[in-house]
């Protein structure tokens, strides 16, 4: 680019005078400028998807930090419930080892019992089948009174005593009984709530995952939006190095302005707008001054492709041929520092160098260069600078 910024203001001086060359100069400057406007507007506008990008970063991170306060809070409550799931779990171990210890004495009660029965039952049975001895038959046997006493009273200690450790067993045995059954009730009520604890512990996991999963996801999404930042930093960068480079070309220029102007020694005398004639008959779509983020240097006249273009005023080639976003161009040094230029023709009618008179055919209109339809782009230059074409036309 930089070498055809060079290349252009020679072939230009070389064809037209200092003045006129300075108006293709400022011509250029201007579309440099343009270019630079546009620039700044696609910097500004990656800028704003760099501002949004970092605002959706900010909300990312905060909903992963809730997020993390919540799986936080859910980590707490599990690791509560999973504590108290453990107390319970070695309480109901305890029941079963006691439960298993009562039945363990429960069942040597029961076997006691039976033989204190049998052994009951084996006496009665003996008292039964032996012929038992009146209190005479135990008096007259006995040497004394006092002996008789005796052995009648141990006779009646014996039935006594068999029949108290048969009840003291069987009391016992019920006692165990009871004792097993209230053991069983509290061991299936710590069994209960060991579900239930289980269940909540169960739910608990599950939304503890779901938000770590949440949370995973958001992650990944912010690195990606992180990502994508780091690519609009870095064409913000390339932009504004071409911003640069664009604004420097544009400082070369105006100092090849200035020093053309300077070598001018032409009138500045402003012409009048009678001394112009339409290009084109068509209205206009687009009028001088700012448009889109930059400078609109001339006017759109609507017409369809082909239409011929007639010379606003008479004058010489200064330039014809292809000029970057103008698409073909043709420029007139039309005297006394007015210049006419005429953009993206379909073809050009004229040579370089050729006088043309005013209403000569100097090209057809089209839609080259940077466009979006047919149509005559029209500028009108004072020493080499844009005005109002609108000023100058009857």
């Amino acid at each position: 680019m930089t070498r055809r910024l060079l290349l252009a203001p020679v072939l230009l001086l070389a064809l037209a005078s200092p003045a006129l060359a300075g108006d293709i100069l400022q011509q250029k400057k201007n579309a440099v400028d343009s270019k630079i406007a546009s620039l700044s507007g696609a910097l500004t506008q990656v800028q704003h998807n760099e501002s949004a990008v970092r605002s959706e970063i900010d909300t990312l991170t905060n909903r992963i930090g809730t997020l993390e306060t919540q799986v936080g809070d859910v980590a707490q409550k599990l690791g509560s419930l999973q504590q108290d799931l453990g107390l319970r779990e070695k309480r109901l171990l305890d029941l079963n080892r006691l439960l298993s210890l009562q039945t363990e004495r429960y069942t040597l009660l029961t076997r006691e019992y039976c033989a204190a029965v049998v052994r009951l039952n084996n006496r009665l049975v003996e008292i039964f089948e032996s012929p038992r001895p009146s209190t005479l038959d135990v008096i007259l046997g006995s040497n004394s009174i006092s002996e008789a006493i005796d052995e009648a009273h141990y006779m009646t200690l014996i039935g006594q005593e068999d029949r108290q450790v048969a009840q003291e067993v069987s009391i016992a045995r019920y006692a165990m009984q009871d004792a097993r059954r209230r053991t069983e009730a509290v061991r299936a009520k710590v069994a209960g709530e060991e579900r239930a604890l289980q269940v909540r512990e169960n739910q608990a996991q599950e939304t503890k995952s779901a938000l770590e999963g949440a949370k995973s996801s958001l992650d990944s999404t912010k690195q990606q939006r992180e990502q994508r930042l780091s690519s609009l930093t870095a064409a913000e960068r390339a932009i504004a190095d071409e911003i640069a480079q664009e604004q420097a070309a544009s400082v070369q220029l105006g100092a090849q302005i200035r020093a053309a102007e300077t070598k001018s020694s032409g009138p500045t005398a402003t012409p009048s707008s009678a001394g112009l004639i339409w290009p084109v008959s068509g209205p206009i779509t687009s009028p001088f001054g700012p448009r889109w983020g930059s400078f609109h240097p001339g006017i759109d006249i609507g017409v369809p492709t082909g239409t011929p273009i007639h010379a606003a005023a008479a004058g010489k080639v200064i330039y014809c041929g292809w000029e970057s976003g103008y698409g073909n161009l043709v420029v007139l040094d039309n005297g006394g520092n007015l210049a006419t230029a005429y953009a993206h023709q379909s073809a050009i009618a004229v040579s370089c160098g050729e006088d043309v008179s005013q209403g000569q055919v100097i090209g057809y209109t089209g839609c080259t260069g940077y466009c979006f339809g047919p149509h005559l782009h029209f500028e009108v230059r004072i020493d080499g600078s844009p005005v109002n074409p609108i000023g100058y036309l009857p």
